[in-house]
């Protein structure tokens, strides 16, 4: 069961602007990745399910932020069918993140109150997203839309909220462009978490370019 609710989630998607996404099948390894981004200032990540035994491995990283890092909101991505994401959230997912538009999974969150965040490319696609009750959509791959898609569909529909994922670099100039143009958050990945970060295991590394991030996205939007 969830342990914010979806209100909470969606103002700190909001108020944070940025969504670390990580996967590693080594939970001693995550542990360390997130309690990282934690210390940087992030209360959200986005475990995606990229590997057999994904469950389990975001079962154990979802109960070690409940007892150490309590105010990390874990949300889970890469979801293909409303099956995986009923089981990731008996884990306790507190929102659900897919690749593309999918009614089945939008149905089991909403049944549970569970943000779902899909994967859209088409004003659309977006338009039924949000019949379907998404209050946010996922541009992937962003770095194929670019911000101008995020202007132009916030022109004709205000209201409509967008997080890129996929393109999104931890630089002023590229953070500019998305949120100038009007997104929402980003979902950063391997340009935040990356793969020499965790080779090396510099986890300090991780937590000084998560603090300055979130200082840039901050510094960006006002």
């Amino acid at each position: 069961m969830a342990k914010f609710s979806k209100i909470e989630v969606l103002q700190k998607v909001a108020a944070q602007g940025m969504m670390p996404l990580f996967y590693n099948p080594d939970i001693e390894l995550g542990k360390k990745v997130i309690k990282a981004c934690y210390e940087g200032g992030a209360r959200l990540l986005e475990f995606t399910n990229r590997g057999d035994f994904a469950h389990e491995v975001f079962g154990a990283l979802n109960k070690y932020c409940r007892k150490e890092l309590p105010e990390m909101i874990m949300g889970v991505g890469s979801i293909n069918d409303a099956g995986t994401a009923s089981l990731f959230m008996q884990l306790g997912a507190n929102f659900i993140v897919s690749a593309s538009l999918r009614e089945d999974i939008s149905k089991v969150c909403n049944r549970r109150k569970v943000p779902y965040m899909p994967g859209c490319g088409t004003l659309t696609e977006i338009g039924k997203a949000e019949e379907l009750g998404c209050d946010i959509v996922k541009l992937f791959p962003g770095s194929v839309y670019g911000p101008g898609f995020i202007k132009a569909i916030k022109g004709p529909q205000p209201w409509t909220n967008i997080m890129p994922t996929g393109g999104v670099a931890p630089t002023e100039e590229n953070l500019k462009g998305w949120f100038g143009a009007g997104a929402i958050c980003v979902g950063m990945g391997s340009k935040l978490i990356s793969k020499q970060i965790i080779k090396d295991q510099d986890f300090k590394a991780l937590t000084a370019k998560t603090k300055a991030a979130l200082q840039i996205i901050k510094e960006v939007r006002e």
